[in-house]
This record gives C-alpha cells, sequence and structure tokens, in this order.
C-alpha cells in the first residue's frame, strides 16, 4: 500500500485552533507523528515562498494549513458535470500530478487547507437540497437526488487520515434528515478506505476512482497505483457504497486502445462479483489553460505532457477563458472507442458524461 502523505509541518491558525473540528485534526496530525505543529497568533498564514519557484512548490506541497473557511468558500456553487453542487471540506492536494487540475484555479502556492469549521459548511447543504440544474430533477439522474461534489479543489481521501473530515460528513449525508433525496459524491487516486467501510453511510455517498491507462499513470506521481485504486473500488463496492470511475484525464498517447481496453478489463476484474454493483462512468479529456500550463512547466519543468498549443483547438468558456482541447477529430475518435469499450467491457456500468 502506497504510503499516506505525511506533512512536515501543520500551520493551524487561532480561529481554527478554537474550534473542535480544528482540536481534532491537530490531534490527529500528533498522533499521526508529525512533529512540527504550529499553533499561529493570528490568522495570517507566514509566507510560503522559497527561492525559486520549485522551492516554493516544495514548501507548500510539504505544509497542511488548517484553517477556517471564509464565507466566500462556504458559499455552494453548481458545479456541472459532475453535481448539483460544490461542497468544499478542504483545499489543495498533496498529489504531485504533472496535469494538475488545481494549477492556475488557486492562487498562491500550492497548500493544502483543511477547513476547520466543518459543522458550519455541512449546515449550508438542507437549504440546496432540492434545487439543482444536473441531477435534481433531472429525467436522466434524478435518482440520485440532489448532488453534492466535495473532490473540486482537493482530493478528501488522501488527507482524511489527518483531518476526518470526509468521515464525518459521509456519516452526516448517511444518518440526517436533510430534506429529501442527497447524495455526497467524492473522487480519489488514493486506496486508504479503511476508515470508510464501516460507516452508516446508507448508500448517499458516491465514490469515484480517478483512473487511467498506465502511460498516464506515470504522470501521477504521490498517488496510489492503479491496482491499490481498483481493489480499494472493489472494498468500497462490497461494503455497499455507489462507486465509480473517472477515467481522467484520457490522453491519446501511443497504444491508447490497447492500453485503456487493460484498464477497463481491470476495473470489470474489480468488479466482478460484487452483489448490487451500482458503477457509474465519468470521461474527461486532458486540457489545459495559458495560466496552467504556465503554473505546472515552473513545477515540473522535464515534464513529458504534452501540452502543444499547436496539437490543439481552443474552446471558451462561458466567461472568456480558453482552454485547449484535442481536435473535433481525435475527440470524436476517442469518444467512440469509449462508448464502444466500455459497452463491451463494463456492460453494467452507466455512462454519465464526456467532456
Amino acid at each position: 500500500m502506497t504510503r499516506s502523505w505525511q506533512p512536515k509541518r501543520v500551520l493551524v491558525t487561532k480561529s481554527a485552533a478554537e474550534l473542535p473540528h480544528g482540536r481534532q485534526i491537530v490531534e490527529r496530525c500528533t498522533a499521526a507523528g508529525v512533529e512540527d505543529v504550529q499553533l499561529l497568533r493570528s490568522d495570517r498564514l507566514p509566507s510560503l515562498s522559497g527561492a525559486d519557484e520549485r522551492a516554493t512548490y516544495a514548501l507548500a506541497k510539504s505544509t497542511l494549513a488548517v484553517v477556517v473557511a471564509p464565507p466566500s468558500k462556504r458559499k455552494l456553487q453548481p458545479i456541472p458535470p459532475s453535481a448539483d453542487w460544490r461542497v468544499d471540506l478542504a483545499e489543495g492536494c498533496p498529489a504531485h500530478c504533472q496535469y494538475c487540475y488545481l494549477a492556475g484555479s488557486l492562487g498562491g502556492p500550492p497548500i493544502t487547507r483543511a477547513y476547520a469549521n466543518l459543522d458550519e459548511i455541512l449546515g449550508a447543504v438542507p437549504q440546496h437540497v432540492g434545487a439543482g440544474g444536473v441531477t435534481s430533477g433531472t429525467d436522466a439522474r434524478g435518482h440520485e437526488g440532489t448532488t453534492f461534489e466535495a473532490s473540486c479543489y482537493t482530493d478528501p481521501l488522501g488527507i482524511e487520515h489527518l483531518t476526518g473530515s470526509l468521515s464525518s460528513a459521509i456519516t452526516r449525508f448517511g444518518t440526517a434528515d436533510l430534506g429529501g433525496p442527497v447524495q455526497l459524491r467524492f473522487t480519489t487516486k488514493f486506496a486508504d478506505v479503511e476508515p470508510l467501510l464501516g460507516l452508516p453511510h446508507n448508500g448517499r455517498t458516491r465514490v469515484r476512482f480517478s483512473v487511467n491507462a498506465a502511460s498516464v499513470e506515470r504522470f501521477e506521481g504521490g498517488t496510489a497505483r492503479m491496482g491499490e485504486r481498483l481493489d480499494a473500488l472493489r472494498r468500497m463496492a462490497l461494503a455497499g457504497y455507489p462507486v465509480g470511475l473517472t477515467i481522467a484525464p484520457i490522453m491519446p498517447v501511443e497504444g491508447w486502445r490497447e492500453e485503456y481496453a487493460a484498464l477497463l478489463d481491470a476495473v470489470a476484474a474489480a468488479t466482478a462479483g460484487v452483489p448490487g454493483l451500482d458503477l457509474t462512468a465519468e470521461l474527461i479529456t486532458h486540457r489545459f489553460t495559458p495560466k496552467s500550463k504556465d503554473v505546472l512547466l515552473g513545477w515540473y519543468p522535464r515534464t513529458k505532457l504534452e501540452m502543444d498549443e499547436d496539437l490543439r483547438r481552443q474552446k471558451r468558456g462561458k466567461f472568456g477563458a480558453v482552454k485547449h482541447v484535442y481536435p473535433a477529430p481525435v475527440m470524436n475518435e476517442l469518444r467512440t472507442w469509449f462508448e464502444e469499450a466500455l459497452d463491451s467491457r463494463l456492460p453494467d456500468a452507466r455512462f454519465l458524461y464526456w467532456t
């Protein structure tokens, strides 16, 4: 099993240390063997800047900050095509993925921030139940209820051994009357699911494992290996959780058909014989923005990741932001292959979306 992330230091703001969940995180970090736990005198984090961008990255990636999420972070936002609403338990990720989706979307050094005001964050959920335009009230996915995505800006399982936030959220969704049908959702590249197996989830949390071809897995530093993730997927499914695949980022690497076919066959083997299997598939192709490319090249200057604008087409978001995505013929070829491969290799999987 891949070793759990161990931050070199933990910074705890004054307000976070005053909250019960903040104190629990401190206790977990101490129990995990983190020697440098600093209780700050204010709510301002010290500078995380190093001598250069690489040094700043290394310092930030080895630091966990325990903070209070401000009101702007507690306001639930729609998060299509995944879920009705985004609910953030933390921000930042300890992994070292060379295509990192957070590069360019989060300001400052890539520190991982765990939110101490968990009760306040989850307290916003009931007022959003029954609303939303992705699953709630729709014909295709209405049976999922109102959905809440917990992994938009973090991998909550990657820090669960230090925070306990994910277990608390799963228990809350599984046992509380939130005013209607709900589903908590999160995606992970980690595999330490043991603390989650016995929780009273009542089928109201779907865990999706981020999986990929072998040639793409090499870009995912600090994460669980693919076999470990698939073993964890099976364990969660056997524990009654709805499960899913987040196949991302899909890349047309050399031999991609054979590699992705092998991946889907491995998923089929991992889910074979699971009673009442509830399996979904979400497919996301690789894309990058000018800003994320600059950030990633600063973090990983020797990366072999393809980020060539000449091989891409521009796609503009509703606010004019530019993304570089694969040309339409490539996208069509990929999508056609994956839809056929899913149908033949994982016929019980429900295909949610392609992007």
